[in-house]
């Protein structure tokens, strides 16, 4: 098993500036998660980024932006990472919440089987992998339309397309919660008519030290129709309504 990566001064810096705090562990099994991710990305493409700098500020750090507005669910509230790829954010948040319970959704079966492996090293039991596609779990009554109590995405793809994956899956009352980066307000402008069929509205906007984060909260049932089949979200995104202003809430930059 390869070794951890250590924490680097300017990921400490930062975390401490967005106020997280970390149990026992925390940063050991963060540090081994990254270096798991490096020595399988020899094998297959899980991530371009490769510099440990890099990884802590753009794998963790990025993640770990969503842990306020997930850390007061209840306990064993049940969460989505969709298009969890190489497990981001998923994992590194399934390490700093233990007591919630994490589905890391990844339709390509190297990437899922490279999850469920780094999960059981990890000693991730709050973690389940599956490899399937949003499309066909939104549909799914039973076990996980309208199920979950947050759904999340990071680099999926653009908002108008990513909230037909995400918002079926959140029962209302729920967030979801997409990772963006400096085309945020475009997107959420594109994407506004979506939102609103879909059940949801868009609560604000939080820029962080790398990037934004468009949350939107669900407030009724989405429509049967929707997720519509496999592929047909990105073929043809649900068209865009008139343009409406934004609610942004700017958080602290991080130090030097």
């Amino acid at each position: 098993m390869p070794q951890p990566l250590p924490p680097t001064p300017t990921f400490l810096a930062n975390a401490e500036a967005l106020a997280l705090t970390f149990d026992p562990g925390d940063l050991d099994k963060l540090g081994l998660y990254l270096a798991l991710l490096l020595e399988a990305n020899k094998h297959f493409n899980l991530t371009a980024i490769e510099n440990p700098d890099d990884c802590w500020q753009r794998h963790i750090l990025d993640s770990l932006t969503l842990l306020p507005l997930l850390a007061d669910l209840p306990d064993a509230s049940p969460i989505i990472d969709v298009g969890s790829g190489g497990g981001v954010p998923g994992i590194p948040l399934a390490i700093c919440l233990p007591n919630l319970s994490f589905t890391l959704l990844e339709p390509t079966g190297k990437k899922a089987e490279f999850l469920r492996q780094t999960a059981a090293e990890l000693k991730l039991t709050n973690v389940a992998v599956l490899s399937d596609r949003a499309e066909k779990l939104g549909q799914d009554k039973a076990r996980h339309r309208e199920k979950y109590a947050a759904a999340f995405a990071r680099a999926v793809g653009p908002l108008n397309m990513l909230v037909e994956l995400l918002i079926p899956l959140v029962r209302p009352g729920g967030l979801v919660l997409a990772i963006k980066g400096a085309k945020a307000d475009d997107e959420l402008t594109a994407a506004r008519h979506a939102i609103g069929l879909l059940g949801a509205r868009h609560a604000e906007t939080i820029a962080t030290p790398t990037g934004r984060i468009v949350v939107l909260e669900k407030v009724s049932r989405t429509p049967n129709l929707y997720p519509r089949r496999d592929g047909e979200p990105k073929r043809n995104p649900l068209a865009a309504d008139e343009q409406t202003p934004s609610t942004t809430r700017f958080t602290p930059p991080s130090p030097p």
